[in-house]
């Protein structure tokens, strides 16, 4: 199946091969960590590395935007950037000048550098490959071997988002009996929704693991969430975060909304003691939050799986 690998496929193909043994390796590659934390001499480094490899409009500036959401999930600040672009030579330099152009444009408005990379032009492929590590220095230790049972999962943004948005600028025709012309537009918009660091800056202070929900949806974050803690999790369905807009399109094209990629949306674990603190703090800042689920010992409450509904589409 493409896309990517199920979290049992992940262990037993990629996770288990982790190199050498370093003790300034606080946190490395694992099922729900979204970057490695690595010890400095002048602090602790966030690095993370993700591809673009399901839209194609403003690719440039999601690939900014899906690094600097997995560093600031470490309670990070996103600052240096290096960018891989392998591009079909007919595609030529003009695809590069106006990616690269987008990239420069989204680093520039969240202070982040570009610090190198590796750019080629090449026969072998169809399509693109765009591939970035980002880094950026924190002073926390967000993981999710901290999570303990009775915490609560509090998530930000509404679930499909960036599915929502690659397909509405990607394949239009899907959507084009299902909506207006107005909210085909608003979709479109979603893709200025992708960044979470504005929440993440907030509730780093409280949470005691963040996670970004990429490919898999809310219910694939959840999943990866349960199985790197050891604990199970019950599930709020009432209070799921969807747009009225993304049910319409689920429940004409039968999908589940839950397993649409989701970069833009934020979920902080955080202690029940301190859930009414940060959301009144994100409440302050214009942000809205719902409680989603709660983590406890034993079975999950509700199957979970992390497959992704958008390579359906593409």
């Amino acid at each position: 199946m493409p896309g990517k690998l199920l979290p049992s496929l992940l262990q037993n193909n990629v996770l288990q091969f982790s190199g050498a043994q370093r003790n300034d390796l606080l946190i490395g590659g694992g099922i729900g960590e979204d970057a490695a934390l690595i010890l400095t001499p002048k602090g602790t480094l966030a690095a993370a590395s993700d591809p673009v490899t399901g839209a194609s409009a403003h690719a440039g500036k999601l690939l900014v935007h899906i690094n600097a959401n997995d560093i600031a999930c470490k309670g990070a600040n996103p600052s240096w950037l290096i960018v891989t672009m392998i591009v079909p030579d007919n595609l030529g330099l003009k695809f590069i000048h106006d990616t690269m152009h987008e990239i420069h444009d989204t680093c520039s408005e969240l202070g982040i550098a570009i610090a190198g990379g590796h750019t080629e032009l090449t026969q072998k492929y169809d399509q693109p490959v765009l591939s970035a590590t980002m880094l950026g220095m924190t002073n926390y230790t967000l993981s999710a071997k901290n999570i303990k049972p009775g915490d609560i999962v509090l998530a930000a943004g509404h679930s499909g988002l960036e599915g929502m948005s690659i397909i509405a600028h990607d394949k239009p025709e899907l959507f084009a009996e299902i909506f207006s012309s107005e909210e085909l537009a608003e979709i479109r918009s979603w893709q200025e929704d992708l960044s979470i660091i504005k929440p993440a800056k907030i509730l780093r202070e409280f949470a005691r693991y963040m996670h970004d929900p990429t490919e898999g949806g809310l219910n694939g974050a959840l999943l990866e969430t349960s199985q790197a803690c050891g604990l199970g999790v019950e599930v709020f369905s009432d209070s799921l975060p969807v747009s009225p807009l993304t049910m319409r399109a689920a429940q004409t094209l039968g999908f589940n909304p839950f397993n649409l990629i989701s970069s833009g949306m934020l979920l902080a674990v955080i202690p029940p003691d301190r859930i009414a603190q940060a959301q009144e703090a994100l409440n302050h800042a214009g942000i809205s939050s719902s409680k989603i689920a709660k983590f406890i010992s034993g079975t999950s409450s509700v199957n979970l799986d992390a497959h992704e509904e958008l390579w359906r589409f593409l």
